[in-house]
C-alpha cells in the first residue's frame, strides 16, 4: 500500500511538472496566451451545476448574464436590452433581449434560448432552489421578449438574474442535455469559446463574432492545482502569467504583496464576499443548548484569530453578510469577551470540575482552515480552560461537503460565497428552513445542508417579509434577521476574505468585478 501512494504521489508530481515545463519552455520566446493559475480542479462546466469560485470564474468568460451590478450596487443590462419591467402588483417581470447575438455554435440567442436556460436549471441545477421557489412560470412573449411569473413578490429577484448560475446555454447544442449535466463543453455567448477541457487545465480563446468588447488578449490557459506551493513557485518562477488567491497561504500572500511593493508583480484586488464562519449543530445536546453557543460565541478573540492566522489580511467579522451590503457599519455577533463565556458555562453547570469539550472538524487541504483550529484552540486553552476545550479533527473538503447534512460534525469551520451580489443569498442559505420541529430545530431546508439544524418562525417570516420590500426597509429588516441569528449562536462568523490576483510586470493589473471574479478578457500584455 505504502509503494502505490509513493507511486500515485510521484505520477502526481511529474504531471504538474510537465504541465509547468510546457509553459516554462515558452519563456524564451513570448507566449501568446495568458495563462492564469488557480487552486483545485474543475470537475464541470455546467452552469446548472457549477458551485465553486474558480467554475463560476471560467465561466463567467465563456457566458454572459441577462445583467451585471456595477461598483455602485446598480443593476445593468448585458443580453436585456433594458432594465426588468415589473408590474404593478409585482408579480410579473417582462425582459426585452438585445438581438443579433449568437452561441458559439452559431445559433441565435433569444427569449426562447433564455426560457429553455431557466427552465433546465429549475429541473436539474444544483442551486435550483434559487429559482424554484421564486418563479411560477416562464413565458415567451416575442422573439425577443421574456416574462417571468412570480409565486409571491421578490425584492431578489433582480441580483438573482446576474447570477453565473443562469448564463444561457445553446438549446442547440444541449438538446441531449435537457435533464442531464454536460459536464466537459460549454456553448453560450460569451466573449470567449472554449478550446480544450481537461479537470486540471482549460484553454479559452476570443470568440470573434462575439456582440461586445472583444478580448484584449489572444486566449487564455487556465490551470488548476491543488497545491498552494506549487502555485505560490508558478508565479514566483514566472511560469505563471496571472495567480488567483484562493487556496494560497496567507504567508505567501504576503510574500506576494511584499514583491508587488518592490515593484517585482501587479496585484489587484476586489470586493470583500468570501465569509468564514463556524457552524454549530443545535440539534443534539449540548449544543442544543442555546446557552452553550451562545458562550461559545463570546470565547473567538477574532482580532488575535486575523493576525496569528493571516498577518491582517482576513478582516475580523461579526456579520454573515459582507459589510458593504449593509450600507452601514453592522455587527450583530458579540465580540470577544471569555468573562461573559464562563458567566454563561458556569450557569449551565461547567467549569471547574466540569469541562465542555467542543470536536471541532477543520478542512485539511484549506491552510487558513488548520491554522485558525489551532490558533482557537490554543487561546481557549490560555483563556478558558477550567471550563472549555477543543478537540481538533482534520477532514478532506469534499468528505465534509458530502456529510454535513448528516450531521456529522459538532462543530466545523467552513467558508460561502453568495451565488448573486444580494444579502439573500447568505441569508437563505444557511437559514432558510421548510419544515421546523419545536424547540428551533430544521427538519427539512438549507439550515439541514449547512449543518447547523437551526431554525426560528420569525426569521422565516422576516425572510419572506424582505422579499415585498425595498430600499432601507429591506435591509432593516435583513439586519433584524441576522440579529436573531446572532442570538441562536449556530453560526459564528470570523472573518471576510478579499479576493486577490498576482500578474507578472509585462501583464496588466487585473480587475475584479464586483462577483469577485477577475475579468479575465482585460488582461493583456503590456
Amino acid at each position: 500500500m505504502k509503494i502505490s501512494n509513493s507511486l500515485s504521489q510521484l505520477l502526481k508530481a511529474s504531471s504538474i511538472i510537465l504541465v509547468l515545463l510546457q509553459f516554462s519552455c515558452a519563456q524564451n520566446k513570448q507566449r501568446e496566451t495568458i495563462v492564469v493559475a488557480s487552486a483545485g480542479k474543475i470537475e464541470s462546466l455546467d452552469p446548472a451545476q457549477a458551485n465553486t469560485l474558480r467554475t463560476l470564474q471560467l465561466l463567467s468568460s465563456l457566458g454572459d448574464t441577462l445583467y451585471k451590478i456595477n461598483k455602485k450596487g446598480e443593476l445593468y443590462p448585458v443580453l436585456a436590452k433594458d432594465l426588468p419591467k415589473v408590474s404593478k402588483d409585482r408579480l410579473t417581470i417582462d425582459i426585452s433581449l438585445k438581438e443579433d447575438i449568437t452561441f458559439h455554435d452559431g445559433s441565435q440567442f433569444n427569449a426562447n434560448a433564455m426560457a429553455f436556460s431557466l427552465r433546465r436549471f429549475i429541473e436539474i441545477g444544483t442551486l435550483n432552489y434559487l429559482l424554484k421557489d421564486k418563479l411560477e412560470d416562464i413565458e415567451v412573449l416575442e422573439d425577443f421578449v421574456l416574462r417571468l411569473k412570480l409565486k409571491k413578490p421578490s425584492s431578489s429577484i433582480k441580483g438573482l438574474l446576474t447570477s453565473v448560475n443562469l448564463t444561457p446555454v445553446s438549446p442547440k447544442s444541449y438538446s441531449q442535455h435537457r435533464d442531464k449535466f454536460n459536464n466537459e463543453n460549454f456553448i453560450g455567448t460569451g466573449p470567449y469559446f472554449l478550446k480544450s477541457f481537461s479537470s486540471g487545465q482549460q484553454r479559452i480563446q476570443p470568440y470573434m463574432k462575439y456582440w461586445d468588447k472583444k478580448p484584449l488578449n489572444k486566449g487564455i490557459d487556465y490551470i488548476n492545482f491543488n497545491n498552494s506551493s506549487t502555485l505560490f513557485g508558478a508565479i514566483k518562477s514566472k511560469e505563471v502569467d496571472v495567480l488567483i488567491s484562493n487556496s494560497i497561504d496567507d504567508m505567501q500572500r504576503i510574500y506576494l504583496s511584499n514583491m508587488v511593493k518592490k515593484g517585482k508583480l501587479k496585484e489587484g484586488k476586489g470586493e470583500a464576499i468570501e465569509i468564514g464562519f463556524i457552524t454549530l449543530k443545535s440539534n443534539k445536546l449540548p449544543l442544543s443548548n442555546k446557552k452553550i453557543r451562545q458562550a461559545i460565541s463570546y470565547s473567538i478573540d477574532r482580532k488575535l484569530i486575523s493576525q496569528q492566522v493571516s498577518f491582517g489580511t482576513r478582516d475580523p467579522l461579526r456579520s454573515i453578510i459582507p459589510p458593504h451590503f449593509h450600507q452601514k457599519s453592522i455587527q450583530p455577533w458579540p465580540s470577544y469577551n471569555p468573562e461573559t463565556t464562563r458567566k454563561l458555562l458556569k450557569e449551565e453547570g461547567f467549569c471547574n470540575s466540569k469541562v465542555l469539550t467542543i470536536p471541532l472538524t477543520f478542512r485539511s487541504n484549506v491552510p487558513a482552515d488548520r491554522l485558525f483550529a489551532l490558533t482557537w484552540k490554543d487561546q481557549i486553552k490560555r483563556d478558558l480552560s477550567d471550563c472549555m476545550n477543543i478537540t481538533l479533527n482534520g477532514l478532506e473538503s469534499t468528505t465534509v461537503y458530502k456529510q454535513l447534512a448528516e450531521g456529522s460534525f459538532e462543530a466545523i469551520i467552513l467558508d460561502w460565497t453568495g451565488d448573486y451580489p444580494d444579502p439573500e443569498s447568505y441569508l437563505t442559505p444557511l437559514l432558510s428552513c421548510n419544515l421546523i420541529k419545536q424547540e428551533d430545530i430544521c427538519i427539512e431546508g438549507e439550515a439541514v445542508s449547512s449543518g447547523s439544524f437551526w431554525a426560528n418562525e420569525k426569521v422565516q417570516s422576516l425572510l419572506k417579509r424582505s422579499e415585498e420590500i425595498d430600499g432601507e426597509k429591506r435591509l432593516n429588516t435583513l439586519i433584524k434577521v441576522q440579529e436573531l441569528a446572532a442570538e441562536g449562536a449556530a453560526y459564528i462568523p470570523v472573518w471576510i476574505v478579499k479576493p486577490k490576483a498576482w500578474s507578472l510586470q509585462n501583464i496588466s493589473q487585473p480587475e475584479f468585478s464586483r462577483d469577485g471574479m477577475i475579468i479575465l478578457q482585460r488582461l493583456k500584455r503590456d
